[in-house]
């Protein structure tokens, strides 16, 4: 698999470097060269989802890895199921939060944590990443305990649901958290600062599991197989919540390979910075606006480079591809109203990329929007908005007595950088 830097396209890296190294110089997104599309889609469709999942990745990455080593790691990595809920005639669900941590990052962190065991050559290596919810669990969760592998996770203090943080905070041996006083977008500007230290990257192996990494784009593109798989027409339409854009980018890439999806919609929250882009063809990312779908407070998008780059950096040609809708909390609670007359309770995340959807989509389009979380991530808001009680599933009822283990820190990227030499 040829990758290279889009700030610095003369940086090449194969698909082993760019997962171990994660971003390249100046901080400068790793991407394919070209997609190579797939010669064998309806052979590919009627496969089970983990071994259409290996086809497809084993594809992706060009043969780096032998088809039987890449079933091996994706079916320890997808060890959990996909489901696809009716909810309306043309309008259906996607639920990705079926694995441990009750979100769709799983799927990324989990093959990750595959690749990383896979490839890495060195005595220890640090994953370095920050996240706005879902990340930190994934990721905490597939690394937790692995020999050799440290974690650091950043986290904007007060910004995250109390169950999405002790669903990471709490475990301790391998895995650290740092709380810092500031935005999902401090968060990532320090961990791209610490990247940019040569000193601090080669004393700690540095990696990141952020959607930055090549290694969970491509996990991320099978379950949108999954989706082509039931509609097979070419009339489909995703709707997808989108923040930080990894989600959508995997769902171009699955699209450009030869899944059969008509169009997406990228479906946001008030942080708005791409529907503006694309209504005003202006990139003017605002200050980071605090929502209820805390996992899409993102203003400045790190994959939009990415979702550009398959397009030739044609603005025209994503917008024939890419629609953009904008819900504020209010439109919000509203979408998760609807959905609970139809008899489905969501979370805001999925609640957006539903209304999304249900403003976008044409008579003759089948309509699937993302479920990206189980409502309980967000239970004291879907209970208040909803005026029910939710149950708590295993996966939260052990955690939510533990200690808190997190260390704040301030949003300064220097002294973070000083405390990572130390």
């Amino acid at each position: 698999m040829k990758l290279h830097n889009l700030k610095i396209p003369s940086e090449k890296v194969n698909f082993k470097q760019a997962v171990i190294q994660g971003i390249g110089q100046q901080r400068g997104l790793f991407f394919v060269d070209s997609f190579k599309p797939l010669n064998n889609i309806d052979e590919i469709l009627s496969m089970n989802f983990v071994e259409r999942s290996a086809h497809v990745i084993h594809h992706l990455i060009d043969a780096e890895l032998s088809l039987e080593k890449v079933k091996e790691m994706v079916a320890a990595a997808f060890n959990f199921p996909v489901e696809i809920k009716q909810i309306e005639q043309n309008v259906a669900c996607l639920e990705l939060f079926h694995g441990q941590t009750l979100a769709f990052k799983d799927f990324g962190a989990r093959f990750m944590a595959q690749c990383v065991k896979e490839f890495n050559d060195k005595e220890q290596v640090t994953i370095l990443t920050a996240t706005s919810g879902d990340t930190g669990a994934a990721v905490a969760h597939a690394f937790y305990g692995i020999q050799g592998i440290n974690v650091k996770i950043l986290y904007p203090k007060g910004k995250i649901s109390n169950l999405q943080e002790k669903l990471f905070c709490t475990l301790g041996k391998n895995i650290e958290t740092y709380s810092v006083e500031g935005d999902f977008d401090d968060c990532q500007r320090m961990v791209k600062a610490a990247f940019d230290s040569d000193e601090i990257r080669q004393k700690h192996n540095l990696t990141s599991a952020n959607s930055i990494n090549i290694s969970r784009l491509l996990a991320q593109v099978c379950y949108y197989f999954e989706i082509a798989s039931k509609y097979p027409k070419g009339n489909l339409v995703v709707s997808v919540p989108s923040g930080n854009f990894g989600n959508l980018t995997a769902g171009l890439i699955a699209r450009q390979i030869g899944a059969p999806i008509k169009r997406f919609v990228a479906a946001t929250n008030a942080n708005d910075t791409v529907p503006r882009y694309l209504m005003e063809n202006i990139w003017s990312p605002n200050k980071t606006i605090e929502t209820a779908s805390n996992a899409m407070d993102v203003s400045d998008p790190s994959n939009w480079p990415r979702i550009m780059s398959l397009f030739n950096n044609d603005l025209d040609k994503v917008k024939q591809v890419i629609s953009a809708t904008i819900k504020d909390d209010e439109q919000t609670f509203i979408a998760m109203e609807q959905l609970q007359i139809e008899g489905y309770i969501a979370e805001p995340h999925t609640a957006i990329a539903y209304a999304g959807l249900i403003e976008s989509l044409q008579n003759d389009e089948e309509g699937v929007f993302i479920s990206t979380a189980h409502p309980t991530k967000f239970i004291e808001t879907v209970e208040s908005v909803l005026k029910i009680k939710l149950e708590l599933p295993d996966a939260l009822e052990k955690v939510k007595e533990l200690e808190n283990l997190s260390v704040t820190v301030t949003n300064d990227t220097s002294k973070f950088n000083q405390m990572l030499l130390k």
